[in-house]
């Protein structure tokens, strides 16, 4: 076991939605931490939907950034077992994911991310929060397709 001042400084970051590439993107992350001793930090990012002109209506017992909880524990209980030895922690932030993936990225070692996510543009390679953290994060990136 690696000592955890050590740990401590191989701090990477992963973006996760709950979509086929951020799951690979956290998969890809864990084996490097694995071969690193670095940490692992989770982050999601979620919004109040917004509309132009009327409002959308949702119930007002609803709770977006639980369900972003519960979907994120669901991805990280896997990760967790398929790799004991890493430390996994869970950031769930109200926010722009990519403006909140790029500020989770300082201090960080590296940030991981999926080459797209749950966007409306299935034919791109790139998506947009992924292209805005390549060329925004304060740290070396790697996207994950």
């Amino acid at each position: 076991m690696a000592d955890t001042s050590t740990r401590a400084a191989h701090r990477i970051v992963v973006g996760i939605d709950g979509s086929p590439s951020s799951v690979a993107a956290l998969e890809w992350a864990a084996h490097q931490a694995e071969l690193t001793g670095g940490t692992i930090r989770a982050v999601a990012a979620w919004e109040w939907p917004v509309s132009q002109g009327w409002a959308i209506p949702y119930p007002d017992d609803w709770d977006p950034a639980a369900d972003v909880r519960a979907a994120l524990d669901g991805v990280l209980d896997t990760a967790k077992a398929a790799h004991p030895s890493v430390d996994f922690e869970r950031k769930v932030v109200e926010g722009n994911p990519a403006v909140v993936l790029v500020e989770a990225s300082t201090g960080a070692d590296l940030l991981v991310v999926g080459s797209r996510g749950r966007g409306e543009f299935a034919g791109m390679l790139l998506g947009s929060v992924s292209d805005h953290c390549v060329h925004h994060a304060t740290c070396p990136i790697t996207v994950v397709h």
